[in-house]
């Protein structure tokens, strides 16, 4: 899958914007607060619906502006695809396929992949759960779309358990309609759990490699799926957690509160693993990302890369860039200094300034 080109209009710094990429590596530079990341998070938005930074569609409108517009032009074993994506502020987005409107955003999965690589996953193993939880939904989602259909109905019956929890304070009466909300709720979270279950079961087969060579081959990473409760007690569980449930006014056991744990060997790096360890597992993390969706849609997804070289010392960018030569990769940086040094191939440079963006000579160094 190779990305052709992507038009902005009235997104985030950008008035109008138009872009060719090369199928190899695309590079944009220049100074921070240019509207580098803009562009990948617009690419992002077109595959996925959603923004990397979790920001809200008014939040990515130009001010003063109350709709925006992208427009990505792909092509996928050779067939070519346009994906148009109408942003409004106090309206849902709308989506349209080759011209085609979709009623779900579901079924824009799998046209085409991507993974996302920032500063900010570099730290994935040493913060909070949620952030790890949210690296699962993404990928699955990409890759399976049972799986965004039993994640959205889960969260549909969560939300509404919740706001019933809250409500019985008031209408204690409604209490027997918990049983149908947990009958539900039982049910997609455990499509979920079987799901995570394999995604890490298949990781696992695809990182342990990668971390081995990133590591000189000193460490054994593991990566071990932790469930809030197993496939095999969830309806258990939730049903002795009524009682506190109903206390805090919160569904505290399910799905949305899994972890995943990363054992080094055998010690958990989340709290004992020092800050090259967390890093390098992160980095091996994302390169068995790569990997894996290879293996499940046999293509390579394309790299979107914010900035990540200036994290990483000169070992793992040489592990970096090397894992990335054959994959359409769009790279922000401040400067092209670190590819000039590991006389990394460049297809096509950008320079980017206050929302302009001009393309430079096609070169490789």
């Amino acid at each position: 899958m190779i990305i052709e080109s992507i038009e902005l209009k009235n997104y985030r710094n950008y008035d109008t914007l138009h872009m060719q990429f090369s199928p190899g590596t695309n590079i944009l530079y220049g100074n921070n607060a240019q509207g580098k990341t803009n562009v990948l998070e617009a690419v992002y938005v077109c595959c996925t619906t959603k923004s990397h930074r979790g920001s809200k569609d008014k939040e990515m409108i130009h001010f003063h502006e109350d709709e925006s517009h992208i427009k990505m032009r792909l092509f996928k074993d050779e067939i070519p695809y346009r994906i148009d994506m109408h942003l409004k502020k106090n309206k849902a987005k709308g989506i349209a396929i080759n011209g085609i409107p979709i009623r779900k955003a579901s079924e824009l999965f799998g046209i085409v992949n991507v993974v996302f690589f920032s500063p900010e996953d570099l730290n994935l193993i040493k913060n909070g759960p949620s952030e790890r939880r949210k690296f699962i939904d993404l990928e699955l989602c990409q890759l399976n779309k049972l799986y965004v259909h039993s994640l959205v109905s889960y969260n549909r019956i969560l939300m509404q358990r919740n706001r019933l929890l809250k409500d019985l304070l008031f209408k204690p009466e409604y209490e027997e309609t918990l049983d149908i909300w947990d009958i539900q709720l039982v049910q997609f979270g455990k499509e979920i759990i079987q799901y995570r279950a394999n995604f890490i079961r298949e990781l696992n087969d695809i990182i342990k490699k990668i971390h081995r060579k990133l590591s000189g081959e000193r460490e054994n990473i593991q990566i071990i799926y932790d469930p809030c409760a197993s496939y095999e007690i969830l309806e258990d569980e939730i049903q002795k957690s009524r009682l506190s449930d109903k206390k805090q006014k919160t569904t505290l056991v399910g799905p949305h509160r899994d972890d995943i744990g990363f054992y080094i060997n055998e010690i958990d790096i989340r709290r004992f693993g020092s800050q090259g360890q967390q890093r390098t597992a992160a980095l091996s993390l994302k390169l068995a990302e790569i990997e894996l969706v290879k293996k499940t849609v046999k293509d390579y997804p394309i790299l979107l890369l914010d900035d990540v070289l200036s994290e990483l010392d000169g070992e793992r960018q040489n592990h970096l860039l090397s894992a990335i030569e054959d994959i359409q990769t769009i790279i922000t940086c401040t400067g092209l200094d670190d590819f000039v040094n590991n006389r990394f191939p460049i297809n096509r440079i950008f320079k980017v300034i206050n929302g302009t963006v001009t393309q430079e000579n096609e070169v490789t160094i």
